[in-house]
């Protein structure tokens, strides 16, 4: 694209360092917040994380209240019913700790409380016209990025889809981002989160709506996550290597969140919400398929990913790049401990065509550098599978 092509930019005020977290009262005052709803899971409560943020609200006299009613994958109705208790008890305003699950839903609660009705209405982009409460983020992995992006995808359990709102009214209004909170996370969690983290960037980097603002954010992404994920999940206790990864994710969610996505995402989105797999897994297992894919349409895009990856790409051609940038992603998800196909998650054959149909009209689809048609999507799932 031309310099000179008109781009915006979005992105919320952000506070990134060990004891971000610590701020959420400080930050939840400033809003004019008394009685916030605090969005989380079971997980985060028990790690304690949720616990220091209502701490840090009653420093400043204002009294959270807990909705941890939020599964991974987060559901319509469980939106529903956290609009609920926030319109029961009085809230005004919300902050979400956690993934991306208590992220999307504090995002599905404010967008229910401001403009009514259900929240599968406002499936699209631009659908919300009434901006929500004042929202903070306090991630807790390093990988979705809800944080600092426009996206939002809720769990539609009847049609067995996810369905992704798009508006940069759901912005939250300030990201703390505190590598901290990624000490209580699994393994294998961790692995996943920064394997999602790596595909926002590379979907970003590769997308038809890409810009130079956010190609800045997508390398510097793509340079943190493969250089410092492994040795974070083999140095547990090096704050350093965690904030890399903490920062990679954010880098990568400015990114997305500015130029979208592409078929990756389309194709989780269908899979979490057919089968309710995990999302950061589901882009894992797809992300080869579908770089070998969209290869043709930006080599010499992917040629710059290689790059920034450490592939030395001197005097090679584009097919030998293709090969060497397809084999380091296949190395590090095995080296990062993802090493399942679809298939040993129960995606059969027969599934294959519903979640094609559900993918094609995700979208994230829009912006994949290569056109997809339903069977080409067809043949990738086969492939993963």
């Amino acid at each position: 694209m031309s310099f000179t092509e008109l781009r915006k930019f979005v992105a919320p005020e952000t506070i990134f360092g060990v004891g971000a977290l610590l701020v959420a009262g400080q930050y939840a005052s400033k809003f004019g917040m008394m009685r916030p709803l605090v969005v989380t899971d079971p997980g985060i409560v028990e790690a304690g994380w949720a616990g220091k943020v209502l701490e840090s609200l009653a420093a400043f006299d204002i009294e959270g209240v807990l909705f941890s009613a939020v599964s991974p994958n987060p559901r319509a109705e469980e939106v529903m019913a956290g609009a609920m208790t926030y319109m029961e008890h009085g809230c005004d305003g919300l902050v979400a700790v956690g993934g991306g699950s208590p992220m999307d839903c504090a995002k599905g609660i404010g967008i229910v409380v401001s403009n009514g009705g259900h929240i599968l209405d406002y499936e699209g982009v631009d659908k919300i016209i009434v901006p929500m409460p004042p929202l903070i983020g306090i991630p807790t992995t390093a990988g979705t990025s809800a944080d600092v992006s426009q996206f939002a995808i809720i769990n539609d359990t009847e049609r067995k889809t996810k369905i992704a709102i798009i508006s940069k009214t759901i912005i939250p209004d300030v990201a703390l981002i505190d590598p901290q909170t990624l000490t209580t996370k699994s393994p294998y969690l961790v692995a996943c989160t920064g394997m999602d983290a790596l595909v926002h960037a590379i979907e970003a980097f590769v997308s038809s709506a890409h810009s130079p603002m956010s190609d800045l954010h997508a390398l510097e992404a793509i340079r943190l996550v493969t250089g410092s994920l492994l040795a974070s999940l083999q140095n547990p206790g090096d704050m350093e290597l965690r904030a890399k990864t903490m920062l990679g994710s954010m880098q990568a969610g400015l990114a997305f969140s500015n130029a979208s996505l592409g078929a990756v995402h389309a194709m989780a989105h269908s899979l979490g919400g057919y089968k309710d797999l995990p999302h950061g897994e589901c882009n894992a297992m797809l992300l080869p398929h579908v770089i070998d894919f969209n290869f043709p349409a930006a080599p010499e895009r992917f040629r710059v990913i290689a790059e920034t990856m450490g592939i030395d790409c001197r005097g090679l051609n584009n097919k030998e790049i293709r090969a060497r940038l397809l084999q380091a992603m296949i190395e590090l998800r095995n080296a990062v401990g993802i090493r399942e196909h679809l298939g040993q998650k129960g995606i059969r054959t027969g599934d294959i065509p519903v979640l094609s149909a559900k993918a094609v009209l995700d979208p994230c689809l829009v912006t994949n550098p290569k056109t997809a048609t339903t069977r080409d999507i067809q043949v990738i799932y086969e492939e993963a599978t």
